[in-house]
């Protein structure tokens, strides 16, 4: 909603706490690479790298390996079906020993099937991380609000709450 991409997504960049109702609420931190997206595109890097790699490379989208520039909000749904994917099967979606072999996995092969490590896991959750992990931005939800309303039908009466208010915005 704010025109914000964030670029580097990662579990050590949510921090969890707890609302004045006691529910818990996830905070997101370090928006040092974080880019403006829309009209004029203002890149707030807080450091210039030139062609280097910024960003957290487990959670990066193909998109965002290939050019720090061509972001948008899919990127970070990307971001947020790695930490999703790695929340229920306890490993991210790419791996690798190297960085050139990690950022190959990532552009061209799928990750392991969710629900081979967690059959447990319902097949609509598993779509819905499939659409965030898809290669071409175009497959993946169009934004939180979407992305919140997919996962809504699995989670908690109170977490459904929040995903029809982030679908409000």
């Amino acid at each position: 909603v704010q025109k914000v991409v964030h670029r580097d997504l990662k579990p050590a960049n949510l921090f969890v706490t707890k609302r004045a109702d006691g529910d818990a609420l996830v905070k997101v931190l370090d928006f040092g690479i974080s880019k403006v997206t829309g009209t004029g595109g203002a890149d707030l890097n807080v450091t210039k790298a030139g062609d280097a790699l910024l960003g957290s490379p487990q959670y990066m989208a193909p998109e965002q390996l290939k050019s720090l520039k061509d972001v948008d909000a899919r990127t970070d749904i990307w971001a947020l079906g790695s930490i999703l994917y790695e929340m229920l099967t306890g490993q991210p979606p790419f791996n690798a020993s190297s960085l050139p072999e990690l950022c190959t996995n990532i552009l061209d092969h799928p990750p392991p099937p969710l629900r081979t490590i967690r059959p447990d896991v319902p097949a609509g959750l598993e779509a819905v991380i499939n659409s965030c992990l898809a290669k071409d931005r175009e497959g993946r939800p169009a934004n939180i609000a979407a992305l919140a309303t997919a996962l809504a039908p699995f989670c908690t009466p109170a977490v459904q709450a929040s995903a029809a208010r982030i679908a409000g915005v």
